[in-house]
């Protein structure tokens, strides 16, 4: 924690202060006790007004100083916690997709929320919690010997007894509360799961199947943390029976002590008191170093996720492209294999390349490594093998972000985040003028159903764009591309979910837009790419045959066995030229 409090160290230190004051004032109050018993009931009415008055001006000041202690922690833990979450955001967005692909979200949104407010508790009140504690225990059991070293011995002699199960019990209970952490991670994996696949929870009337496994999931958190809550109660039960049973002994033994007349009945009170300060500092600790266990298993939970290191770097030195951009790729004898896969190659020995403001489709069976073409031209992965260039340039060796600022991507799922039209297709170009937005929306044939919502353009289209249609949210993820105006253009299975109609109206946009750039065009739908400059068609992962859609045909072979099946007539798509 302390890289994120050391931008506050002032406030930190100020803390500190009010902490330190705060418990020097409190145990004053026993001092203050002991005058007005001893001096105060035994003289006049002056004495028993100056001893009040001092007592009241203690008490004052630990009032103004323990509200400044705990606004300047609190304010450290809001602000630290801030900070925290700022810094796992930005982690997070800078890892890989293939990272996210053997991490649940629930799981990191979990770290993400759950564990950083375990941390904020720790720096917004345990930490001076505990601090104070410390200060009390020591300081009230240095005026307990003061006061009577009998008595003091007394309560001594119990405090191994205290804290030898208090360090075991510790350890146990940040095992514990790692696991109850993980359990609650699960929970929130396995709702956002079903959240996300409701339609076909309901389609299949598994309504009662998922509830029955949130059910379980429930009971296995609640039986991880009751584990915990039972560990920590125990430890509880056995400082407060040992500390206060020490303390009822002495207090016994003072009682005798002042009856004989070898103690006054204020030092037998402020003994009292400080007493009283130890045994409830000592059981305070017991439940505050639970508190900092559990938050060690938050901390390692939060320290996996940030020890993750990206996969895709930005190089020390990038190489720059040249502008302005032409768009020219070059794949050069690249293997990819992903990880889940090591025997089966994505892509083997690929190589191909796309000359400035050509449209090249890629065709297909699944799993032929179409959609790696697209990933590794956007770095999202790199391969194993081999060498990708923009523009003359090694993509490896560039930054990632100017490499991505050249590319348009309408993805076969199109993302529509929370919000309206106007975020929505603006998000492809931040800065863009409503009247960019609308004509984007225009050429991407969005601008017709967009105006007949509710509020137009500013509509909220709601999460995931759940208002609208498969072929909606296509749209608007094309009108986002087109106002992007890259100089590549990467379609993947583009116009998948448009109607017919909608269809060739997007296709006329979208062979407006790939003049003048580079389109790469994935599609299983062969009439959607018949027009392309070229076909290229791959077949685990290797090029199998290259050409015009007439001359694949004439040719044979896989592309002439997959038009054979789609085509029923001899009409003609529109991407290209």
């Amino acid at each position: 924690m302390l890289p994120f409090l050391l931008p506050y160290r002032v406030r930190a230190a100020c803390a500190a202060c009010a902490l330190l004051a705060a418990a020097g004032l409190l145990l004053g109050v026993g001092q203050g006790l002991r005058t007005l018993i001893d001096s105060g009931f035994g003289g006049g009415p002056e004495s028993l007004d100056q001893a009040a008055a001092a007592m009241f001006a203690i008490v004052a000041g630990l009032a103004i100083t323990t509200s400044a202690r705990f606004y300047l922690v609190s304010w450290l833990g809001e602000r630290v916690a801030g900070d925290l979450r700022r810094a796992a955001f930005e982690h997070v967005v800078k890892l890989s997709p293939a990272f996210f692909e053997t991490m649940r979200t629930g799981d990191i949104l979990s770290r993400m929320t759950a564990d950083i407010a375990v941390l904020q508790a720790l720096v917004g009140s345990a930490i001076s919690q505990g601090l104070r504690q410390m200060l009390l225990l020591a300081g009230a059991f240095f005026m307990l010997v003061a006061t009577s070293p009998k008595l003091a011995g007394i309560v001594a002699a119990v405090v191994p007894f205290v804290v030898g199960p208090l360090i075991l019990a510790g350890r146990r209970e940040k095992r514990l509360s790692r696991e109850a952490q993980d359990r609650v991670a699960d929970l929130a994996a396995s709702a956002e799961e079903t959240i996300n696949g409701l339609r076909t929870v309901q389609a299949f009337t598994r309504e009662t199947l998922e509830r029955e496994r949130f059910a379980t999931g429930i009971e296995r958190a609640v039986a991880a943390a009751l584990r915990r809550v039972t560990t920590r109660a125990v430890l509880i039960l056995g400082v407060i029976l040992l500390g206060f049973g020490a303390i009822t002994f002495s207090l016994w033994v003072g009682g005798r002590d002042v009856v004989a007349g070898h103690m006054s009945g204020g030092q037998l009170s402020s003994f009292v008191f400080y007493a009283v300060v130890l045994a409830t500092s000592g059981a305070s600790m017991s439940e505050l170093w639970g508190d900092l266990r559990r938050a060690a298993g938050a901390a390692d939970r939060l320290l996996e996720l940030l020890g993750v290191r990206p996969e895709i770097v930005t190089p020390d030195h990038p190489s720059r492209f040249p502008e302005p951009a032409r768009g020219r790729i070059e794949f050069r004898d690249v293997t990819f294999t992903y990880p889940s896969r090591p025997g089966q190659p994505a892509l083997d020995r690929f190589s191909l390349a796309i000359e400035p403001g050509e449209t090249v489709a890629l065709v297909g069976p699944s799993g032929a490594g179409k959609t790696t073409v697209l990933d590794l031209l956007l770095r999202f992965r790199d391969p194993q093998r081999g060498a990708m260039f923009l523009d003359g340039v090694d993509i490896s060796k560039a930054d990632p972000a100017a490499l991505r600022a050249r590319i348009g991507l309408v993805p076969q799922d199109p993302v529509i985040f929370s919000g309206d039209a106007w975020e929505n297709i603006g998000y492809g170009r931040p800065g863009a003028t409503q009247a960019d937005i609308r004509a984007a929306a225009q050429a991407a044939s969005a601008a017709g159903f967009l105006d007949e919502l509710p509020q137009g353009f500013a509509t909220y289209l709601g999460a995931k764009g759940v208002t609208l249609s498969g072929g909606q949210r296509q749209r608007i993820a094309i009108a986002r591309a087109v106002l992007r105006d890259p100089a590549v253009l990467l379609l993947d299975e583009a116009t998948s979910a448009l109607d017919a109609t909608s269809e060739q109206a997007v296709q006329r946009a979208l062979a407006a837009l790939a003049q003048g750039r580079t389109s790469v065009v994935v599609a299983h739908r062969l009439a959607t790419v018949r027009r392309a400059d070229r076909i290229v068609v791959l077949d685990r992962g290797r090029i199998v045959a290259m050409g015009t859609h007439e001359a694949l045909v004439r040719e044979g072979g896989l592309y002439a066995t997959l038009a054979s099946l789609q085509f029923t007539d001899d009409g003609a798509g529109v991407v290209g030229r």
